[in-house]
């Protein structure tokens, strides 16, 4: 897959673009205030793997979140502010790794320039981020709704006003919760400028829809070879954001080393639960880094034959299940034993 030449941005410890490995994010949802909460969920974001943590900083006292977050986690920490570029020097004192700001909406030129003179001396990047609601009145009157060229035009201009103080550490996101005009609007961003692009589908529902949704959306963008960052927005805990994140990464080929688990959607042949046994071989090899391709099939007409590609895999008999090895039958284990086997083969693999 051949990705977008993108400007290499530095946040936190991690880069964001150029060569760099597609991150992932999330963003926490546990009110400002409450300080231990916050810190408790960004603890296990990042035990799940997300790489890049943002926070909502509304207001001054929201600022000792910041700091909190930055004894207690590894990954980068972002603020997400709205308006009041006081909000965004407090966070930079306190030790933040991104701001995620619109300058056209923090006031006149010197508040913007205090802002992208203090990122500057820290080294500290700013996300831009726009979507169908911040869009500009002047560039909604020209195109008359939200439509992709709007909301790249909104970002544009965000961009030129931190430009004129050459700054130039810019991430863009350009989000909208219909996908369509999401892919249109970061495909026209890509042939505009070569800053990183931030992808997500906005309010992109619950679960099963974010799923759906931000899988055709990111995952569209990525295969053209388009995208440095995601965050798979979901409204449901933020840890499932991730392994959504990671698992459109893995059938990319963009995520870190893990297992490709293809299994048959059963059919009449099928004498054994396979829908448990994928179950159970999907959750024993949550934590493996082997890139395997490991095939959890039905019966014997789909396993060996038709998975013969898979580096191991179970094929379902009755009451019984076939181990195999690129297509080679290795043994015939009771059911109940399958799981079991299958791991410990492997387990032998290099």
């Amino acid at each position: 897959m051949n990705r977008r030449n993108s400007k290499k941005v530095r946040v936190g410890n991690i880069y964001i673009g150029g060569d760099s490995p597609v991150t992932i994010q999330s963003m926490l949802n546990i009110p400002a205030s409450d300080i231990e909460g916050s810190v408790k969920q960004a603890v296990e974001l990042e035990r799940a793997g997300c790489e890049i943590i943002r926070a909502a900083v509304p207001d001054m006292n929201a600022v000792k979140l910041i700091s909190a977050l930055k004894e207690n986690v590894k990954i980068p920490v972002v603020a997400d502010i709205h308006f009041d570029y006081r909000l965004a020097l407090g966070s930079i004192e306190a030790g933040v790794d991104k701001i995620r700001i619109n300058p056209g909406n923090i006031g006149s030129d010197d508040r913007v320039k205090a802002v992208a003179d203090a990122c500057k001396e820290k080294n500290i990047p700013i996300r831009i981020g726009v979507n169908s609601g911040s869009c500009e009145k002047e560039i909604l009157a020209e195109y008359g709704s939200p439509c992709a060229e709007a909301l790249v035009d909104s970002a544009m201009y965000h961009v030129s006003l931190l430009e004129k103080f050459d700054f130039r550490d810019i991430v863009i996101s350009i989000k909208s919760s219909d996908v369509e005009t999401m892919i249109k609007a970061y495909r026209l961003a890509a042939g505009r400028c070569d800053y990183p692009l931030h992808l997500g589908v906005t309010e992109a529902g619950t679960y099963n829809s974010s799923l759906i949704k931000s899988s055709i959306g990111i995952g569209s963008l990525l295969a053209d070879g388009i995208g440095d960052t995601i965050r798979v927005s979901m409204t449901d805990e933020p840890v499932k954001e991730i392994e959504a994140a990671k698992n459109i990464l893995k059938v990319l080929g963009l995520g870190k080393p893990g297992p490709d688990i293809v299994a048959c959607p059963t059919c009449g042949r099928t004498r054994i639960d396979l829908i448990g046994l994928a179950k159970q071989v999907e959750s024993r090899l949550a934590g493996c880094e082997k890139n395997i391709k490991v095939a959890v099939m039905g019966c014997a007409v789909n396993g060996p034959g038709e998975a013969r590609e898979a580096d191991i895999g179970i094929a379902g008999g009755d009451g019984c299940a076939l181990i195999f090895r690129k297509g080679e039958i290795l043994c015939k284990v009771p059911e109940s034993e399958a799981v079991d086997r299958l791991i410990e083969e492997i387990g032998n693999l290099d």
